[in-house]
């Protein structure tokens, strides 16, 4: 990496796009100095609001997005995007470019778009996405929309890193009641039917109203339902106001849902870390590569191999 951590921390403190980009780039590939990185700009987050926008592929989240972003600069809000993307298996770079989509808010200063690929993350959030939000976070950004992959019923990890989730909609996918019956209305805290123009829209809209119904788990906080036309423009002013609303009843619920979540960051973090550390030790250990080749001749079955080096770990044996 061309610059030391504290440079790339000065940088992004000074709203310097280039070091956010470097200290992205570095993220990403998993550069040790981007760690004392994060770790130092850590004390200076929590002030933006962070927006998961999620649902089936096709459904309009980016031109969404896009429009969002346009809507939230009237006011002079600074805005970030994180667009993840599914990558490639063979090159690990991302298959689309959502950045393309978002040509015109490339000449706006007030916006930062990344697009990044999930390099084989499951949930349809990147690793290290999270870190990539705060690194928004203390660049400065007032609103930091995260767009998932789009891959259904795994969309569940965005509900870890943003305040607000939108899931989007869009009649004739074929996925309506698909991702009904899978649980992802669960994760929606504003639900959005998208290309509402199209045929069939209101039966969208009856069908997310009869599941949201079948919830019958008390909350505080009814997820609404917003009608919009992304290509146009429709209903984006209104889908704004619902943020809004769902972000003044975040402040007044406190710091519980904010606990809540840097609990789970915190597992997460734990797992990963524990992951890596307890694997980096096993390569030195006969036994891993014993337990590979019995696997790979189906001698050995590898969740009973996986048990035994744990207890082997955890000292049970």
């Amino acid at each position: 990496m061309a610059f030391s951590a504290r440079d790339l921390v000065q940088g992004v403190l000074k709203r310097d796009r280039r070091s956010v980009a470097r200290l992205m780039t570095a993220i990403e590939n998993e550069d040790p100095e981007s760690k004392a990185a994060v770790s130092e700009l850590y004390s200076h987050t929590g002030n933006a609001y962070t927006v998961g926008v999620t649902g089936p592929p096709g459904s309009g989240k980016s031109t969404l997005i896009g429009q969002l972003a346009k809507q939230y600069r009237k006011h002079e809000t600074r805005v970030g995007i994180i667009a993840v993307d599914p990558s490639s298996p063979f090159t690990g770079g991302a298959l689309l470019g959502d950045r393309i989509r978002m040509q015109e808010l490339s000449t706006d200063e007030g916006v930062f778009v990344r697009s990044m690929a999930t390099r084989g993350s499951l949930g349809g959030l990147a690793r290290s996405t999270s870190e990539l939000v705060n690194v928004l976070d203390a660049f400065g950004c007032d609103i930091i929309f995260v767009e998932t992959v789009g891959a259904g019923q795994s969309e569940v990890d965005v509900m870890r890193l943003a305040d607000t989730v939108v899931l989007v909609l869009a009649p004739g996918l074929g996925d309506d009641i698909q991702a009904i019956k899978a649980g992802i209305m669960e994760i929606g805290d504003i639900i959005v039917v998208n290309k509402a123009d199209r045929e069939n829209a209101e039966r969208t809209v009856l069908e997310i109203m009869s599941a949201l119904e079948l919830d019958t788990e008390q909350k505080k906080w009814s997820p609404p339902i917003v009608r919009t036309i992304a290509t146009s423009n429709e209903g984006i002013e209104k889908l704004v106001e619902k943020l809004e609303e769902h972000k003044c009843f975040l402040k007044e619920a406190g710091m519980g849902r904010r606990r809540i979540k840097g609990g789970i960051q915190l597992v997460e973090a734990l797992k990963v870390r524990l992951a890596e550390t307890v694997i980096a030790d096993l390569r030195n250990d006969p036994d891993f590569e014993n337990m590979i080749e019995k696997i790979a001749r189906r001698e050995l079955n590898p969740y009973e191999a996986a048990i035994t080096l744990v207890n082997k770990i955890v000292g049970k044996t």
